[in-house]
């Protein structure tokens, strides 16, 4: 027997709500490209160490990580609404401490606070449109909140470019992290006042709190030494350091076995990893995003540090890869629902392509002859077929677990994904600043090139290792557990 069913109507405060939590989300994720072309002014504006620049892109990226699953827990437990406006609020000051840093620890603290309190209220957006959109009107919800991400990412550059050409070299930086302050009043007053009360109250749902200090305490372990022992030469405590992170994750999984045990809610379930088509997943997300979203900052330094141009010429080089990333990802539901991992494959190619093409043109081109055309079309394939990988990504890692495991994995790799973007840059921005040298009397625009060089095949060796890992995901995404997997949609920033 057939069975009729309406078509789901959704209120005109529901959408209003809805632009609320679209602004939250474009703040947090366009503070994550559009800094890329700040960091050479900022190296200069505050005489700031290497390290300082790769610790503003990966303290962020961390912390906003670290933050995605407890924050999810806590929106469950205490509701939605005040874990949004909280970290909005917290967002909007900790810019404010960005743009009136006055030197490398302030920049560097006050960043992190930013990536943690990004993470904190990026939960709630996921969440509330589950909760105020019902059935076929929520896919238009996250559809559109798939355009905000990909409009986000594209405009970062290019904004942070305007922005500087407009206030200077030496100060136009701070705007970037001011430009936040303005918007973020008025989408808390706004939040406050359109957001529906939602969540519920579990009181054994409690937060894996000593878990996650373990984890951040291992991932800072271990970054550590990649951003600050090029600054400090390289002594014994950085590589003793770099092997605790080893047994600090050993505890950690010790840890969240021991909260199953005693019947809690771990912050990452060990059973997810029984499968090892998920663990490759996971696995492929942090790859991943190391590969794809270090290249910028390799791009970025080159363009402006080495080749002595603008932070707008640099951010419309920039831009034309996140317009790829809007075509591919336009075509990627479809393309996904046809031939199933193949365009995974696909997109992972292209962006190999791409990265390889850029990589020989740095090792093969004189420097001086290098512009701007040179490298938009391996940008923007490189785009494009990040565009095809990232979107479907999660449906098909999600499909490798239970549907009771469904949100669990869906935060796990999120998490995962952030870390992955900090090591990234972690390692590629100690290869570039390690190889500067300028003894050999070459000119600053050939020394550059020669480090980015090798900063852009640390890339390469990333994004070689996802396409090879990416066969371990299933064929197709229609085993997921559940039918909409981008209900977590952490994987598109």
């Amino acid at each position: 027997m057939t069975q009729h069913r309406e078509t789901p109507v959704t209120s005109r405060s529901a959408w209003l709500a809805l632009a609320v939590l679209l602004v939250g989300a474009f703040m947090a994720l366009l503070d994550t490209t559009i800094v890329n072309v700040a960091i050479p002014t900022i190296y200069t504006s505050l005489k700031a160490s290497e390290s300082t620049l790769s610790w503003v892109l990966s303290g962020y990226m961390l912390a906003y990580g670290l933050a995605l699953v407890p924050a999810g827990r806590l929106g469950d437990r205490y509701g939605h609404k005040p874990v949004f406006v909280i970290g909005l609020i917290l967002f909007t000051l900790t810019s404010a401490a960005c743009a009136f840093a006055q030197n490398d620890l302030q920049l560097n603290l006050a960043r992190a606070a930013q990536g943690l309190s990004a993470g904190i209220f990026y939960t709630s957006i996921t969440a509330f449109i589950h909760l105020m959109f019902p059935g076929s009107v929520r896919g238009k919800a996250l559809a559109i909140m798939g355009s905000v991400i990909g409009v986000s990412s594209a405009v970062g550059p290019l904004a942070g470019g305007l922005i500087i050409e407009a206030f200077g070299q030496e100060n136009g930086w701070r705007y970037i992290f001011g430009v936040n302050l303005p918007i973020g009043v008025v989408a808390v007053l706004a939040a406050l006042w359109l957001l529906p009360a939602g969540g519920r109250t579990d009181e054994d749902d409690r937060a894996d709190w000593a878990g996650l200090v373990i984890l951040t305490v291992a991932l800072i372990v271990l970054l550590v030494p990649l951003v600050e022992g090029h600054d400090q030469g390289w002594p014994l405590w950085s590589y003793l350091i770099s092997v605790l992170s080893l047994p600090l994750l050993g505890l950690f999984a010790l840890w969240e076995r021991r909260v199953v045990a005693r019947g809690g809610n771990p912050l990452v379930p060990p059973h997810l990893f029984h499968s090892s088509a998920f663990t490759g997943g996971v696995v492929l997300a942090l790859v991943y995003f190391a590969a794809f979203t270090s290249i910028f900052f390799t791009i970025s330094l080159l363009w402006q540090a080495g080749l002595d141009a603008t932070a707008l010429q640099s951010g419309l080089l920039l831009m034309t890869f996140a317009i790829g990333t809007i075509i591919g990802a336009a075509q990627s539901d479809e393309l996904a629902a046809r031939f199933g991992r193949t365009v995974l494959i696909i997109g992972l190619a292209l962006v190999t392509l791409s990265m390889v093409s850029i990589l020989v043109l740095l090792a093969v081109v004189t420097p001086s002859d290098l512009r701007g055309w040179t490298l938009v079309a391996p940008l923007v394939v490189g785009g494009i077929g990040s565009g095809l990988f990232i979107p479907p990504n999660m449906d098909f890692i999600v499909a490798t677990v239970s549907r009771d495991d469904a949100g669990a994995a869906s935060g796990v790799i999120g998490t995962m994904q952030r870390v992955g973007s900090a090591i990234g840059i972690a390692v590629t921005g100690r290869l570039l600043f390690d190889t500067l040298d300028f003894s050999t009397g070459d000119s600053p625009d050939v020394v550059f090139a020669r480090s980015a060089t090798y900063a852009m095949g640390a890339s390469v060796v990333f994004v070689l290792i996802a396409l090879a890992l990416v066969f371990a995901l299933p064929k197709h995404s229609d085993k997921a557990p559940v039918p909409a997997a981008r209900k977590e949609p952490h994987d598109a920033a």
